[in-house]
């Protein structure tokens, strides 16, 4: 049988048409973005087709990360002309389809397959399917015996090769493939194959996206309207503390004349209230009777002294009720409007309990922090 009746036989085989499944990622993928970050090796310039990729390797980094391993070798043997695949971990690359909102194509590479290099010469690597990928795909590639290339081989129980694939992200940590090539086949029959799931897949595809875009966007709105209202809560409260404090100022200042007025009377009575010691020195009991009562103030019992530290090792500290309730704390540090705050909680460390948004109802008493309480502002990414 010649090659185009192999290639003629491959397309009318099971494993050319579509597929429509659910793929649970291994872990060792779902983590790919983690590991790739930590490769020590910087990536200098980035080419397309027919531009040299340069690298800036560290002493501990090896030759070359894996996501570059496949396009290195396939640049060796079948040149620079070929679909853009990303050197980037394939869970980034998923990301990447996603975020544009396209399918990602999948090359999994076998260089001692006897169809692999014909596929790559004449398909891959053809005029046509390169400006087809490259305007409607996310192609990704791999070796098959390697690393994430052999993870999903396993995964998506490659039987022969070449293989190629075409998928979308799923719910969680799983993918949806969508249509599978194992076999060669010539470049119009590949082609044919993309956008006959272009068309019979995409309204699917584009709808979903339309829908977890628009969520996103209402999720986003209502984000806003909360901290709107919060803000305008927050104002409210500052204008109700301004009002409070200058009615009271102004209380003092009305009582402040008859408390002079009493002290004029009582005057006499405390310089009559004076005893002779036998050194000669005059006491007024009076004057006793004062400093006693300044050095030990009567103490109220519904002030809760507060004071929290900040990550910069700052602290402020303040007096409340008893009865204020936990949100109050909140109010006041979001008062001094201090720089670099964003998200945060406040905790106690001795022991730790964190007072967050399910205790923003309960009172100091009953939280535990009256009458002294030290709280830390930890922030929250």
């Amino acid at each position: 049988m010649t090659t185009q009746e192999n290639m003629r036989a491959e397309e009318g085989s099971p494993r050319n048409r579509f597929v429509r499944r659910i793929v649970n990622l291994p872990t060792s993928i779902i983590d790919g973005v983690s590991r790739a970050m930590g490769q020590g090796m910087t990536l200098i310039g980035v080419g397309r087709r027919n531009q040299k990729v340069q690298f800036q390797q560290s002493r501990e980094a090896p030759l070359a990360p894996e996501e570059w391993v496949f396009l290195t070798s396939f640049e060796q043997q079948y040149g620079f002309s070929h679909p853009f695949f990303y050197a980037c971990p394939f869970v980034k690359a998923l990301n990447i389809a996603k975020e544009e909102s396209k399918f990602l194509f999948i090359y999994l590479h076998s260089p001692e397959h006897p169809y692999t290099a014909q596929f790559c010469r004449k398909t891959i690597c053809s005029e046509l399917v390169v400006q087809f990928l490259d305007a409607n795909f996310v192609s990704w590639g791999a070796i098959a015996s390697i690393g994430e290339g052999w993870q999903m081989t396993a995964a998506l129980r490659a039987a022969s090769f070449p293989f190629c694939a075409i998928i979308v992200p799923s719910d969680g940590d799983s993918i949806a493939v969508l249509r599978q090539v194992e076999g060669p086949v010539s470049p119009a029959e590949l082609v044919e194959m993309l956008q006959r799931t272009i068309e019979e897949q995409g309204f699917a595809f584009r709808t979903a996206t339309a829908a977890e875009s628009e969520m996103r966007g209402t999720y986003h709105q209502l984000r806003q309207e909360q901290d709107a209202a919060y803000h305008a809560a927050l104002q409210m409260d500052k204008e109700k503390d301004r009002i409070r404090e200058m009615e009271t100022a102004t209380a003092v200042q009305i009582q402040k004349p008859a408390k002079e007025w009493k002290a004029d009377i009582e005057k006499p009575k405390r310089n009559h209230a004076t005893i002779k010691q036998s050194g000669g020195k005059t006491i007024s009991t009076a004057k006793e009777a004062q400093q006693k009562e300044t050095t030990n103030p009567k103490k109220d019992l519904s002030i809760t002294q507060i004071q929290i530290r900040f990550p910069n090792g700052t602290r402020k500290e303040r007096s409340f009720l008893c009865s204020d309730k936990i949100q109050s704390l909140y109010r006041f540090i979001d008062s001094l409007d201090l720089p670099g705050i964003g998200s945060y909680q406040l905790i106690s460390n001795f022991p730790r309990k964190v007072y967050g948004l399910e205790n923003m109802g309960m009172t100091l008493k009953d939280a535990g922090l009256h009458p002294r309480a030290s709280l830390f502002l930890e922030l929250v990414e």
